[in-house]
């Protein structure tokens, strides 16, 4: 039986104390927007609600489900998600398997890998960006959101090095088998890597979903904005003006603040749906795919 002394207790107790407090910290702010987005317009207005809602009413949620800009936007980025992590996962993968292998099997590998950290080090700048999206035809489409950022070099690190944490034995068995190296990747390496593949993906999921800068300058037409897109110029400056008249009574009955909040817990809802089934992972993952050279 393992003794604990009890400076590591109070050790132990005091961290455990500070990271509840410091989550807790991190939570009040959505608790806050939430209260809002479920309280009625006048309460809101008078300062009445902090973590609680006051006078509860779902008036603000029946609104911002009738906006057809809404739905919209809400289904481009359920398309951009879909689209987006299904490329870059499956480009990340086919480039993180190679480049895992030793030098002595793949010539020029620790070349093609300083070529990917080179990506990361330096950028050609935002115009540069601009107008090669341009000159390709790819503005004010899906794909604009969707191929420039392709291959997440992070991502492709991070699990490349988790590849190579596998062991060889089983690459090895494969190809006394007969297996050759497409065979070998999908039965073998993509089964076992569950925890960094979940790592990325998260990492690929969240970062399509809460994109909204390319989605502002890619996209000349306000109806083809992403929802963060959509929801960032909704929040800095709400235009009262493309209301339709059909809404102007509903509108009379909440605020824009109430608006406003509870568009912001609808657009972050599914990354809290999806985030607690890859939890579980994302440590595990991150870890063993950062430690190995």
């Amino acid at each position: 039986m393992q003794h604990i002394s009890w400076s590591r207790r109070l050790f132990l107790a005091v961290n455990s104390s500070f990271l509840i407090f410091l989550a807790f910290l991190c939570f009040l702010p959505l608790i806050h927007v939430m209260a809002v987005s479920f309280s009625d317009s006048a309460a809101v207005a008078a300062g009445q609600v902090t973590f609680w809602p006051v006078d509860f009413s779902l008036k603000s949620y029946d609104f911002i489900i009738s906006r057809p800009e809404f739905i919209r936007s809400l289904g481009i980025t359920v398309e951009r998600v879909v689209l987006g992590t299904f490329i870059n996962m499956m480009l990340t993968i086919m480039i993180a398997y190679p480049l895992s292998k030793e030098a002595r099997s793949f010539r020029f590998r620790t070349g093609y890998v300083w070529i990917f950290v080179f990506t990361i080090l330096f950028s050609g700048g935002l115009v540069p960006w601009y107008m090669t999206i341009k000159n390709t035809g790819l503005l004010d489409s899906i794909w604009a959101l969707v191929i420039p950022g392709a291959v997440p070099v992070f991502n492709v690190i991070l699990l490349l090095n988790f590849f190579r944490g596998l062991p060889k034995e089983l690459e090895e068995s494969c190809f006394i088998d007969g297996a050759g190296h497409v065979r070998t990747l999908w039965s073998i390496y993509v089964p076992l890597s569950l925890p960094g593949l979940a790592t990325v993906g998260l990492f690929t999921i969240v970062g399509h979903w809460n994109g909204w800068f390319d989605g502002l300058i890619l996209m000349n037409k306000p109806e083809h904005y992403p929802l963060s897109s959509y929801l960032q110029t909704i929040i800095i400056n709400f235009d009262f003006s493309q209301v339709k008249q059909e809404d102007i009574h509903k509108l009379s009955q909440i605020s824009t603040r109430t608006s406003k909040a509870a568009q912001i817990i609808v657009g972050a809802l599914p990354i809290l749906l999806v985030y607690p089934f890859l939890q579980k992972y994302f440590v595990k993952g991150i870890v063993l795919g950062s430690v190995k050279e």
